[in-house]
């Protein structure tokens, strides 16, 4: 098992599986999946009030480079709708109009909107992440986010944060790594 990442403000980390209550249904899912990944990934409880990015990084004494958003997309090639994640550190921005567009394949690409979101995710609304994503999407991953040591990304709820390194994300369902940032 990874130990616990470097404590930053009022954090305290545990095994993710160790606090399945502070997982959403399909993170917690993805992980029981796969042990040996479950191994490497921590979870703490935060203020839900406090999810979003900069709230939590401000509030916990965690830095933004050390934290990544996950965005949520789609476009249509015909009448097929094709959708994707995309995992970007939180002092980056996804390149959606030209990069994430040409790898979907698709002539416009928009960010999926929230409410369509949750309920494609099964995720809370702040708590969408790169664990527990439907089958079948692909996820981008930024070069970035893979070369940190710790990121800091949505658990599924609010409530809580999840903690794995960064080279992790290589090894999620899905995922393809690439230049995808600004």
């Amino acid at each position: 098992m990874t130990p616990a990442p470097e404590p930053h403000g009022p954090l305290d980390w545990s095994p993710a599986l160790e606090a399945r209550e502070l997982l959403g249904e399909p993170v917690a899912a993805a992980l029981e999946r796969n042990a040996e990944l479950a191994d490497e990934v921590h979870v703490a409880r935060i203020d839900p009030s406090l999810a979003d990015t900069e709230a939590f990084c401000a509030a916990y004494s965690w830095p933004l480079e050390r934290s990544a958003n996950c965005v949520v997309v789609k476009g249509r090639r015909g009448e097929e709708i094709r959708t994707a994640a995309c995992i970007v550190l939180s002092t980056d921005r996804a390149d959606l109009n030209k990069r994430v567009r040409k790898l979907l394949d698709v002539r416009k690409l928009s960010f999926m909107p929230h409410e369509e979101a949750v309920a494609s995710t099964r995720m809370e609304h702040g708590g969408i992440g790169p664990l527990g994503l439907p089958g079948g999407w692909p996820v981008y991953v930024d070069e970035a986010v893979g070369q940190s040591p710790w990121v800091v990304v949505g658990s599924g709820i609010r409530g809580s944060k999840l903690a794995l390194p960064g080279g992790l994300m290589r090894e999620l369902p899905g995922v393809e790594v690439l230049d995808i940032a600004l």
